[in-house]
C-alpha cells in the first residue's frame, strides 16, 4: 500500500466510524453561520452566471452542503470517500446524486464541471499532497469554472497539524493555500476569514477561485 492510499484508507475508516453522529451534528449547522451562508450564496451566483454545467461537492459527507447548494439553484452532486457517509446522504436526500470516490482521482472527464466546493474536505490531506488535489480540481473544471475551499486558517503560523476529533488535520495560512491554487492554474476571486464561534476552536478560511482560461 502506498503512503497516499494508506492515509486515504485511514480517513475512510475514521469517517465511516463516526458517520451517524457526524450527520446529526452538522445537519442544521448553517442555520447559525450567516457568513458561511453568504460565501455559498456568492459562489452559487458566480457559477450560475458563468454558464451551464454541473457542480460537485467533493468530500460531501452526509450531504448537507450539497442540499444547500441545490436549494441555491445549482445542478449539484456529491462525492465522498466514506461509503457510510454516502449511504446517509442518499437516505437524507434521495433526490440528489451521491457517489463514493476520492478527490485526488476523480472519475470525471476533463473540463466536466462548472463548479467545485471542497468544504473542509482537504483538511486531513498531508501538505505535500495538496498540490495534486488542486491539479485534479483544475483538470475537471471547465475554464472559468469556480472553486470554493473551506479550511481551518493558521492565524499567522505556518501549516500546523492539530488533533481533529476524527483524524489529524492541518491549519493553513490563507496566502499559502491561495498560492498553491495559483500554481495549479486558479485565479483568486475573493477570500473571507471569520473568527471561531461557539465551540469552534480555530479561525475559518474561505477561498473563492476561478479556473484560468
Amino acid at each position: 500500500m502506498t503512503e497516499t492510499s494508506s492515509y486515504l484508507r485511514e480517513a475512510t475508516d475514521a469517517y465511516d466510524a463516526v458517520a451517524v453522529r457526524y450527520a446529526e451534528l452538522v445537519r442544521n449547522a448553517l442555520d447559525a453561520l450567516p457568513l458561511d451562508r453568504a460565501v455559498f450564496a456568492a459562489f452559487s451566483e458566480l457559477v450560475l452566471t458563468t454558464g451551464a454545467g454541473p457542480v460537485a461537492e467533493l468530500g460531501c459527507g452526509p450531504g448537507w452542503v450539497t442540499a444547500h447548494l441545490r436549494d441555491l439553484g445549482l445542478e449539484v452532486f456529491g462525492i465522498d470517500l466514506s461509503p457510510v457517509m454516502i449511504d446517509l446522504a442518499r437516505e437524507a436526500y434521495p433526490d440528489l446524486r451521491f457517489e463514493v470516490g476520492s478527490m485526488d482521482a476523480l472519475d470525471l472527464a476533463d473540463g466536466k464541471l462548472n463548479g467545485i466546493v471542497s468544504w473542509y474536505s482537504v483538511i486531513h490531506t498531508p501538505p505535500r499532497n495538496m498540490p495534486s488535489y488542486f491539479a485534479e480540481f483544475r483538470r475537471v473544471l471547465a475554464p472559468g469554472g469556480h472553486l470554493l475551499i473551506g479550511f481551518f486558517e493558521s492565524e499567522g503560523e505556518p501549516v500546523t497539524p492539530f488533533d481533529h476529533k476524527v483524524l489529524t488535520a492541518y491549519r493553513w495560512p490563507i496566502d499559502d493555500l491561495a498560492g498553491l491554487a495559483g500554481e495549479a492554474g486558479f485565479v483568486e476571486v475573493g477570500r473571507m476569514l471569520r473568527e471561531p464561534q461557539g465551540e469552534e476552536r480555530f479561525r475559518r478560511g474561505h477561498l473563492l477561485m476561478r479556473a484560468g482560461k
